[in-house]
């Protein structure tokens, strides 16, 4: 039988040096999560900012990608902080918080996210300590903030102005770079291009500055074949590409080989 024992996991493998690809599912269908867990993605992470998630099918996507054997990121929508204890209390390993501009958006996350006295997030982990059987409600409180990860989007100027201030803060473990987003900040609203030397530059100062702050640095990869480099700068976790995206591509090379282009 499968372990169940995915919170830890994910935490665990980064802080062992391991750099892992994400899943991006924004399609909440919990058929296509599974699918998704059982390929060799180390982890699945699920939508709440552009894909279509909500509460009620992060609740079952987490389920469904744990009887996997995966461990499930989440990002939330753009602010909603208040959501990130809600989907650690359903199972999730990590959260992605969209957006966080600032020393005080990190610790707003981050006050979600970590128990006293990194945080003040509430009681009520019934569900994620399902998917830990041999895990007692003293041992989740006291290992609870090492099991799950608070991961702060930087993906506009005035994060990056501010990123050694996000770093700093003690309940953020993680930045993860949304290329597109940083593209579209750094051209002033001229183009969106995450392939820019532009971009790439900010997506090495970001790594250099996590590593100097002892955190982790992921990504949204700007082309998957940008990963081997990612991973020598420093990434410890990356998105390759998200299910629409894979989805559209599986269709068009199907029908070109049918003659459908």
């Amino acid at each position: 039988m499968t372990s169940m024992s995915t919170v830890p996991q994910l935490a665990a493998r980064m802080r062992a040096g391991e750099s892992l690809i994400t899943a991006w599912n924004g399609i909440p269908d919990p058929l296509l999560s599974g699918l998704l867990a059982r390929e060799a993605f180390d982890t699945v992470t699920l939508d709440m900012q552009h894909g279509a998630h909500d509460i009620g099918s992060v609740a079952v996507g987490v389920q469904t990608i744990a009887a996997a054997g995966k461990p499930t990121i989440v990002r939330i929508p753009v602010g909603q902080f208040a959501i990130a204890s809600r989907v650690l209390d359903l199972g999730a390993s990590g959260v992605i918080a969209p957006m966080v501009n600032s020393k005080a958006d990190a610790e707003a996350f981050a006050s979600f996210m970590k128990f006293p006295p990194l945080g003040d997030r509430s009681w009520g982990p019934a569900l994620t300590m399902s998917l830990m059987p041999n895990l007692t409600g003293p041992d989740y409180l006291a290992e609870g903030n090492r099991h799950h990860l608070s991961i702060a989007m930087i993906e506009t100027k005035e994060a990056l102005n501010a990123l050694d201030d996000i770093l700093a803060v003690p309940g953020i473990d993680a930045v993860f770079v949304g290329p597109s987003d940083l593209s579209i900040a750094l051209s002033g609203g001229r183009n969106v291009d995450p392939t820019r030397k532009d971009v790439a530059d900010a997506l090495l100062h970001v790594a250099q500055r996590a590593r100097a702050h002892a955190k982790f640095a992921t990504c949204f990869a700007p082309r998957p074949e940008d990963v081997p480099q990612l991973v020598k700068d420093g990434y410890s976790l990356m998105a390759i590409s998200t299910d629409f995206m894979q989805l559209r591509a599986g269709a068009r090379a199907s029908l070109a080989a049918a003659g459908r282009a």
